[in-house]
């Protein structure tokens, strides 16, 4: 007599047939990658592979139905589809900078975008308008979407990419900047306890250079109004 089987023991030839499935998977994929574009054309015409899912990542302010609205895709379609077509009607829209299409089988569409992010913002006629380091006015309301940027009287791209730096590279500081003012080769740079003088062709390495004379005037309890790095390799500050 053959000893009995747990109750939860697993069917026989259970994990043969799941074996065999996971193999057949592999086995399309790998003659997908290696047929011409027939192969596809071929796999296309069968409902396994209808797209049923899309999936976007890397936003931030972008909303996704934009997104997906730019795709113009559906489930009527296949996953085998050109996405180079696709990929150029999403990288249109204003705020995308990058987006990368991949497969996942059966049926999912996966969009990875990379957007212009907003480093600014200017007055216009009708309000204030987003700006990124490029200059060009994002598609985006300042009074709907949680946005804290500094002000910047006008359009200027020297500052845009400064600021567009210092956001990548000091996120703390950026946060702190509220408004910035240009006069001729002088910008000034509004913080939240301090204003900042230098000169327009500042780099983002030398602004930090502002950190650690703050830290040592808060350590003798101090705190400047001005600090000002138009001299060279000095940081001058000016007490109330």
């Amino acid at each position: 007599a053959q000893p009995a089987r747990p109750a939860n023991a697993p069917k026989r030839g259970a994990g043969w047939r799941r074996w065999l499935r996971i193999s057949g998977i592999l086995m399309v994929v790998g003659i997908v990658g290696a047929t011409p574009w027939w192969g596809r054309a071929l796999l296309s015409r069968l409902d396994f592979f209808r797209m049923r899912k899309i999936e976007i990542e890397g936003l931030r302010y972008l909303a996704p139905a934009d997104v997906a609205e730019r795709m113009q895709v559906d489930t009527s379609q296949s996953i085998w589809i050109d996405l180079g077509p696709v990929e150029k009607r999403v990288r249109s829209h204003p705020q995308v900078d990058e987006v990368r299409l991949h497969r996942k089988l059966p049926g999912t569409l996966v969009a990875r975008v990379t957007e212009h992010l907003p480093v600014a913002v200017t007055p216009t006629r009708t309000g204030f308008a987003v700006l990124d380091a490029r200059g060009v006015i994002l598609p985006m309301d300042p009074s709907r979407t949680a946005v804290n940027l500094p002000v910047l009287a006008a359009r200027d791209t020297t500052i845009l990419r400064l600021l567009a730096g210092i956001r990548a590279a000091h996120p703390a500081l950026f946060a702190r900047i509220s408004q910035v003012r240009r006069t001729g080769e002088e910008v000034r740079l509004e913080l939240a306890t301090v204003t900042v003088i230098a000169m327009a062709d500042v780099t983002v390495q030398r602004l930090t250079d502002i950190l650690p004379v703050e830290r040592d005037l808060a350590g003798r309890q101090l705190r400047a109004t001005e600090l000002d790095l138009r001299y060279r390799e000095r940081v001058i500050a000016r007490l109330p």
